[in-house]
């Protein structure tokens, strides 16, 4: 082993004591001495991520429930749990058996740098062999939707070291409005009906709803923004500027490759200060809330539910656990949704990291072919059964009492790179009559079109909660789906995702340079020409020495 590799177990190891305290909450199930063979059964032990709610019926576990017992059935295979742990005490439970080389035979790891570690140690086994003899085709077609980009991130050295969980695109940071505001202004906006809008349009509707206050609030408010402006993952997450900085093809907090080969962080490009001159100009003339980077998030959403505002921006799902709040104390609110165009009539979106955590297999493990046997099982065979009921009666009924899915054998999602846009046309049809909800195979998807379904059949008296499916199905996905119909996205590849030395170093502090930097162009406190001073001062602080090693990385040195 590496003197590199030992001084990291041995840091890994002092851990240990501190550890072993905060982990005394933790289900402790079993060591890892069981055999590997039991009465006939082949016996995994598993590190197991758990939900504070699971919603599991009377009399099953973790360990033992519908999906370990179809385990069981078809793989003959037993599933005993090392530990079970939750959110941050499962990450302790993992470093605690990283640490001390005890791991289970299979776990999730939640991180590329966890994933790293055990491989330089030689913890886990090369499950290169295993995935293209055993994966079944559809889960190869799944991995394939990502252009490589998934399984690429569980490799190294050419050998695939872990399954990973697969995170579909939910691009682009939507514009919702207040269409029952639209209608009581007669304010027509996409007229051709794709989807999109302009800047141009935007700050007219919003001077519109500043000038007539259709929310009745008597103290109107421009577009809500939080401080921090921007986040680096899909949509761009709910009152950030992503949208206004895509319609200038900027991606701010990405990692992005260059016209000639180099590294730039998109909040450093010339197009996000062209953003931001539009959000300046925009803070002056009252269109943007004048206490910007000031109020908190709960003050955000008192603007909209108390109707002093009717524009926000967000991901396709922000009325499932945003907006749902203005229906629930307004029955006439309804929203739609609209994509920002930039000058050619384009939606220029970001891929988003498509893998998000990994299952990995203890090294010297004797059957590492279980593991993708476990997924052909739960993500090929079950959820493509064409009759659930009677295939997988005890599954079928997790669905309908909304089982949490960490309790299955891997808590991981393995989806294809287009899901949210199948899920959509199933609903569609479903909603057109040209399929029975019944034929829907999904049990999830069935329960939102049914949703759907309620809320279209009686739109004023439904229930919060069938509203706000409706909307984030019918109009977040919706117009997910008609802007790819119409070929309007242009996408780009962030070329980087992951974590380097000086990013976990100085990373804080730059974000920091970067909300201050950003606050003060935005207000007005310093000129659009200060962003210029910022770029340099990122740069210096530690931004050139985060390139430096995310070229090295990408060079494999």
């Amino acid at each position: 082993m590496e003197y590199k590799s030992l001084v990291k177990r041995f840091s890994m190891l002092s851990m240990t004591a501190l550890l072993t305290l905060s982990l005394a909450a933790c289900v402790e199930k079993s060591d890892s001495s069981k055999p590997v063979s039991e009465n006939g059964e082949k016996v995994i032990t598993m590190g197991r991520v758990t939900s504070a709610n699971p919603k599991l019926p009377q009399g099953d576990s973790y360990e033992d429930n519908a999906y370990t017992r179809i385990v069981n059935e078809k793989l003959n295979v037993k599933i005993v749990d090392q530990f079970e742990a939750e959110g941050d005490d499962y990450s302790r439970q993992v470093a605690l058996a990283i640490a001390s080389g005890e791991l289970p035979d299979m776990m999730r790891v939640d991180s590329k740098d966890e994933l790293k570690e055990m491989v330089e140690n030689d913890l886990i086994e090369d499950l290169t062999t295993y995935y293209d003899k055993n994966a079944s085709d559809y889960i190869k077609d799944i991995y394939e939707s990502y252009d490589g980009r998934s399984l690429a991130d569980a490799t190294f050295d050419g050998q695939l070291m872990a399954i990973p969980a697969t995170i579909g695109d939910g691009a682009p940071n939507m514009i919702w409005i207040r269409k029952d505001w639209l209608n009581k202004l007669g304010i027509e906006l996409d007229t051709d009906g794709n989807k999109a809008i302009t800047l141009d349009e935007l700050e007219k509707t919003a001077k519109a709803f500043l000038d007539n206050d259709p929310g009745e609030s008597g103290n109107p408010v421009g577009i809500p923004f939080a401080s921090w402006l921007n986040a680096g993952d899909y949509g761009g997450s709910a009152f950030a500027m992503t949208a206004i900085a895509e319609a200038f093809d900027a991606h701010p907090r990405f990692w992005l490759e260059g016209n000639n080969g180099d590294i730039i962080y998109g909040s450093t490009s010339t197009n996000t200060k062209q953003a931001l001159g539009v959000m300046a100009d925009w803070f002056e003339k009252g269109i943007i809330d004048p206490q910007f980077g000031t109020r908190t998030w709960d003050d955000i959403m008192a603007l909209l539910t108390n109707g002093q505002t009717g524009i926000t921006t967000g991901p396709w799902h922000l009325p499932d656990w945003g907006l749902s709040t203005v229906r629930a104390k307004n029955k006439d609110a309804e929203f739609v949704a609209y994509a920002l165009e930039d000058e050619n009539g384009k939606v220029n979106v970001t891929h988003n990291n498509p893998t998000g955590q990994f299952i990995v297999v203890k090294k010297g493990f004797e059957h590492p072919e279980i593991a993708i046997e476990i997924l052909n099982l739960f993500y090929d065979e079950i959820p493509n059964s064409k009759d659930l009921k009677t295939e997988y009666p005890e599954i079928e009924k997790y669905g309908k009492l909304g089982v949490d899915g960490s309790t299955r054998p891997f808590n991981i999602e393995v989806y294809n790179s287009e899901n949210l846009l199948e899920e959509f046309a199933y609903i569609q049809q479903a909603i057109d009559g040209e399929i029975a909800i019944d034929d829907i195979p999904s049990a999830g998807v069935k329960i939102d079109a049914q949703s759907v379904k309620d809320y279209l059949d009686d739109p004023e008296s439904a229930e919060t909660s069938t509203w706000s499916k409706y909307h984030s199905r019918m109009h977040g996905l919706g117009m997910m789906k008609k802007l790819s119909e119409e070929d309007k996205f242009v996408w780009t590849t962030p070329a980087y995702f992951g974590t380097t030395k000086a990013m976990g170093k100085k990373g804080a502090n730059l974000a920091k340079l970067e909300e201050e930097g950003f606050i003060k162009i935005v207000t007005g406190t310093e000129p659009l020409s200060y962003f210029d001073k910022f770029a340099k001062n990122w740069k210096s602080q530690g931004g050139d020495e985060i390139i430096a090693e995310i070229k090295a990385e990408l060079a494999g040195n």
